[in-house]
């Protein structure tokens, strides 16, 4: 049998990721949030979305129009989100 996860406790400024909801929330974030690769800027935003689910980390969306598409080459894999 396995022990449930406990809390760290957390420190000023933090989140913690069991205070999140579930089923996950999605809020509008206006941090800017910036994605780089070798030193070139890939994406760039003040308009991201934020999904917060019980014991995830934070995802952050970014909208299409704010990511600089020609670095980036389609997978032939695939994933779903329900996001």
């Amino acid at each position: 049998m396995f022990d449930r996860p406990k809390p760290i406790p957390l420190q000023p400024g933090q989140e913690s990721v069991w205070d999140y909801p579930r089923p996950p929330r999605l809020e509008i974030s206006t941090k800017h949030i910036q994605v780089v690769f070798n030193s070139t800027i890939v994406a760039d935003t003040h308009n991201a979305r934020r999904v917060l689910e019980t014991s995830h980390p934070p995802v952050y969306y970014i909208p299409s129009e704010d990511i600089r598409m020609e670095y980036l080459v389609r997978s032939p894999q695939s994933s779903f989100c329900e996001w």
